[in-house]
C-alpha cells in the first residue's frame, strides 16, 4: 500500500530527528510501545528498512534519509495549506510578502509604491525576518512571496523572478584606517586581525567555524561594526542603513548578489500573480 498518513509521518520524522525513541515519544506526547509499534508497521507496508537500531543507537538507513524528506516536505504542505486557508477567510485581498530586515529597502519601497499604483491592487503586508527564514515562511505558509538573495538564501523548488543585481561592499567602523580607501579586495577585509569577518547563519541555523561573531538580526551587526568588533561584507543597497559610525566601500573582487522575488510554484493566487508582473514591468535585473 503506497497510501502514507500524516500522523505516521509526524512520527517517524520525531523519530528520525531525536535518533531516540523515548525523546520522540516525549516530543510527540505519547508512550514509546505505541510508537514503536507504528514506525514498524510503517516499514512493513513499505516494505523497507527505515532505522537501524541496537541497544545503544538509533541511526537512518538510506531509504529513511529519503524518507525524512520527503515527509518534512509533506508536513510543511499541509501546514501551508492550513495557514493560508485560514488567511484567505480572514484577509482575502492581503498579501504575505516576507524579507530580511534591513535589505533591499529601496527596492521594497519602490516595489510596494509601483503594486500600490496598479488597478485593483491588494494590500500587501510586510513580513520582517532573521537571515535565512524567507524559504521556510514561504513553504510552511507564514508568507506568500518573499524578497530572497542569490546566491546566499534557498531558492530550491521555488519560482523566481530577478529585480536587481548588485556589488557587494565591506562594512567597517568609520574609524578604521581602511575605511578611506576607496575600494577594498576580500582579502583585504579577511585579513584584518582586530576585525574579524562577521558569520552568518546557514540554511540549518548553524555557522562556520572562524573567529567572527555569529550574527542573528541586523541591529546586533549594526552595533558591533560600530564598536569595532567586527567586518561585514553586504550588498551595496545596505548603505542605506548605515550609521555615522559606519563606512562602506565597495570591493572589487567579490560576487555580484541578484534580489530576487520569490513563490512556490504552485501557487494560483492572483495577488501573487498580480505582484509578479507587476515586479517585471518595472524591474529590471542589472550587473
Amino acid at each position: 500500500m503506497d497510501t502514507l498518513e500524516t500522523r505516521e509521518l509526524r512520527y517517524f520524522v520525531a523519530v528520525a530527528e531525536e535518533l531516540h525513541f523515548s525523546r520522540a515519544a516525549e516530543r510527540l506526547g505519547i508512550a514509546q510501545p505505541p510508537l514503536s509499534r507504528a514506525i514498524a508497521q510503517l516499514e512493513r507496508r513499505l516494505g523497507v528498512t527505515l532505522l537501524d537500531r541496537d541497544r545503544r543507537s538509533v541511526t537512518l538507513t538510506d531509504a529513511g534519509q529519503v524518507l525524512l524528506d520527503e515527509a518534512r516536505a509533506i508536513l510543511d504542505a499541509t501546514t501551508a495549506a492550513a495557514r493560508r486557508t485560514r488567511r484567505a477567510a480572514s484577509t482575502p485581498n492581503r498579501l504575505a510578502l516576507v524579507t530580511k530586515a534591513g535589505a533591499n529597502h529601496e527596492l521594497l519601497r519602490k516595489l510596494l509604491d509601483a503594486h500600490a499604483a496598479e488597478p485593483g491592487a491588494v494590500e500587501v503586508e510586510v513580513l520582517l525576518c532573521r537571515m535565512g527564514e524567507q524559504a521556510r515562511m514561504l513553504r510552511d505558509g507564514r508568507a506568500d512571496v518573499a524578497l530572497m538573495q542569490r546566491p546566499f538564501d534557498d531558492l530550491t523548488g521555488l519560482d523566481t523572478e530577478d529585480l536587481l543585481t548588485e556589488q557587494q561592499v565591506a562594512i567597517l567602523p568609520a574609524e578604521h584606517p581602511l575605511a578611506a580607501r576607496t575600494s577594498l579586495t576580500v582579502a583585504d577585509v579577511s585579513d584584518i586581525p582586530e576585525l574579524p569577518v562577521a558569520r552568518w547563519p546557514r540554511q540549518d541555523g548553524t555557522y562556520e567555524p572562524g573567529p567572527g561573531p555569529e550574527i542573528h538580526d541586523q541591529s546586533q551587526l549594526a552595533q558591533l561594526i560600530a564598536l569595532g568588533h567586527t567586518v561585514a561584507v553586504l550588498c551595496a543597497s545596505s548603505r542605506s542603513w548605515l550609521w555615522n559610525a559606519h563606512a562602506a566601500v565597495s570591493l572589487t573582487d567579490a560576487p555580484h548578489v541578484t534580489t530576487v522575488l520569490a513563490w512556490l510554484p504552485h501557487n494560483r493566487s492572483r495577488a501573487v500573480a498580480g505582484l509578479v508582473r507587476t515586479a517585471t514591468r518595472h524591474f529590471v535585473s542589472a550587473s
